[in-house]
Order: structure tokens, then sequence, then C-alpha cells
């Protein structure tokens, strides 16, 4: 088999000379458009002498943490947003990283706080990530978010096209802001289905399969396509014969960092392919859990790895943190005269 690639379009001949056309779905484009919003609404703040702050707490860690870890920050500087790294050793008791969360989450210059996961495993990760004060827990994994988003609370930004209105500069307003201001939506889940509507696909009436049950991506991924009234499976390294499960999927989310699990004779022709895996290859290169040159000839769209979900996750932390910024402002400032 012969590819060619043009433009985000990859064209494949198979055996029988049938050309099959695979979209790449790049996240590059609405990550853009995302960062854009939010740099205008983080120099609204400034206008107003407010500074909009991200804290990202770094336990032990992997080569992955580091390179995320240093792309937010680098992100983060382009639209505004200061960044303050703690970065404690992975000998740190559970009692030093509660108290300085706790420390944060009295800073009033942080308004999120993006903890690097897997920590140390003799940690309870639950522990750490509820000890986040909800209105900074940016990243939607605290119970308080959990449990406002599966009692769709806060599942309203899933529907909602322009979070963000428009302002003169001085006066700031978030349109369809209706519920409390905690209950973040995990980024990495929320990137997706913004990157799957992005480029025009309908989630509604298609059968969806998400291979990850995690807390931080399975699980809250398959609750919003299922809001979005997909018909949703969930698969996990338990399920018997997942091949089974992927053949009658007409869209495909693959989230358990087992590099190359899903190849292209278990995936339906004409699914949509999206590969949240990004695992870090013995030469420094990534890949995901989908191997890409076996399932492209079959997939409608597929995402590449990297810069597929992961540009859309960054964008979204970021969109995150400026509504943790906003929503301070309107429950510490609730009139702000001209």
């Amino acid at each position: 088999m012969s590819r060619v690639t043009i433009f985000s379009t990859t064209k494949y001949h198979d055996k029988d000379n049938i050309i099959i056309m695979s979209n790449i779905m790049s996240g590059k484009k609405l990550a853009a458009d995302i960062k854009s919003c939010v740099k205008r609404h983080v120099e609204k703040l400034g206008q107003m002498g407010i500074d909009v702050g991200l804290a990202l707490m770094q336990v032990g860690g992997t080569a992955a943490d580091e390179q995320y870890l240093k792309t937010t920050i680098s992100v983060s500087k382009t639209v505004g947003i200061k960044t303050y790294e703690y970065r404690l050793p992975g000998t740190a008791s559970l009692n030093e990283i509660i108290n300085t969360i706790n420390n944060i989450n009295k800073d009033e210059r942080i308004n999120g706080l993006l903890v690097l996961f897997p920590i140390p495993r003799r940690i309870n990760p639950r522990r750490v990530v509820n000890a986040i004060a909800p209105e900074k827990d940016v990243d939607g994994l605290g119970s308080t978010s959990v449990g406002m988003f599966a009692a769709e609370e806060s599942m309203f930004q899933i529907f909602n096209k322009d979070d963000f209105a428009s302002g003169d500069g001085r006066h700031l307003t978030i349109r369809n802001t209706t519920c409390a201001p905690h209950g973040f939506l995990p980024c990495t889940p929320f990137g997706v289905i913004r990157l799957i509507e992005h480029y025009g696909i309908d989630i509604k009436g298609k059968n969806a399969v998400v291979i990850g049950k995690s807390l931080a991506v399975g699980k809250p991924l398959a609750l919003m396509l299922l809001a979005k009234e997909a018909t949703v499976t969930i698969c996990h390294k338990s399920s018997v014969d997942l091949a089974a499960h992927l053949k009658n999927a007409d869209i495909v989310c693959a989230a358990t960092g087992v590099t190359g699990l899903i190849k292209g004779d278990m995936i339906k022709k004409g699914a949509v392919v999206v590969d949240i895996g990004i695992n870090i290859m013995p030469d420094g290169s990534f890949a995901g859990d989908v191997d890409f040159d076996s399932v492209a000839p079959y997939a409608s769209y597929i995402t590449p790895v990297p810069g597929g979900v992961g540009p859309v996750t960054i964008a979204t932390l970021l969109e995150n943190t400026l509504r943790s910024a906003h929503n301070n402002v309107l429950l510490k400032t609730p009139l702000i005269l001209p």
C-alpha cells in the first residue's frame, strides 16, 4: 500500500487500487482560535488590574510530564497567563503535597492549579485532587467538579459555542453563565468533543466506543458523548474481544496509554478515530494508542499524535483558567463602575 499526503488529507490505494481518503484532524487551528479568545479576555482583565495565573505542580515526574509542563508554560505565556511552577521530589510525602496545595489555594495570584499525573504510586491521587479548591480545579478532576459534571450542572459548556462574549475592554460579560462558579469540565475529553465538532462531525445517533475508563479521560468523555446523544460503549483492559466492539463503532476514542493497541483490521470502514494516547518512544518520538499507518486507510477522519487532541487540551486548560478568573471577578466585584 502506498501513501501520498496532500495537505490534511491522506490518500491511500489498497490492493484493488481503490482510493480511500482519510482526513487528518489537526487540533492546531481550533487551539489557535481558543487561545486567541483567551488572550483578548486576559488583556481585558489586565486593563482592570487583574492578572490571570496558573499553577503547575509536578511530583517526581516523567519525560512526558516534563514535555507537557514546558509546552503549557510556553503556550500560557503567549496568551498572557502567568505560570507558577511547583516541583516536588518523588520522595515528597502526602502532607507536603497537600500543604503546598493549601498554599496555592490561598494565593490570590493563582486562578487555577494543574497537578501533572501520574504521581508516585504510594500517594493517593484522589486525596491530592480533592485538596484543590473547587474554584481552582481547572482540570475538572476534583469530586466537586466531577459531581457537578455527572449531574449535568456544568455540562452546558459542551453545547455553548461562544462562552466568552465580546466586551468593551472595561466591562466583562460571560455569556450563558447559568451554573455555579465551580465545576470545570475535564480538559482532555472536552477537547475531544470540540475537535470532533470542529470538523463538522455529527455525534448524535452515532455508535461511539471509548477505550479506557479513567476518571481523567474515559469516564467523562463517555458522559459527554452520551450528552451529545451518541450510543456509548466503554471498553477497558478486561473487555473481551475489543475488535468486536470496534467493528460497529462510528466514533472510536482511544485513551489507554498502550502504544499501537488499535490496528486497522479492528476498525469499521469510514469510522472517526480519535487518538488520545501519547507515549514517548525510545528514540524520543511520540506515538499514540492507534497504529496510524494501518488504521488511517479505514478511517474517514483520524487524529495525529502529536498535534491532534493535545493542542486543544492545553487551550481548554487556559480557557478554564480564564473562566476561573472571570468567576472570581464576578463574585468579589459584582458591580464595576465606569
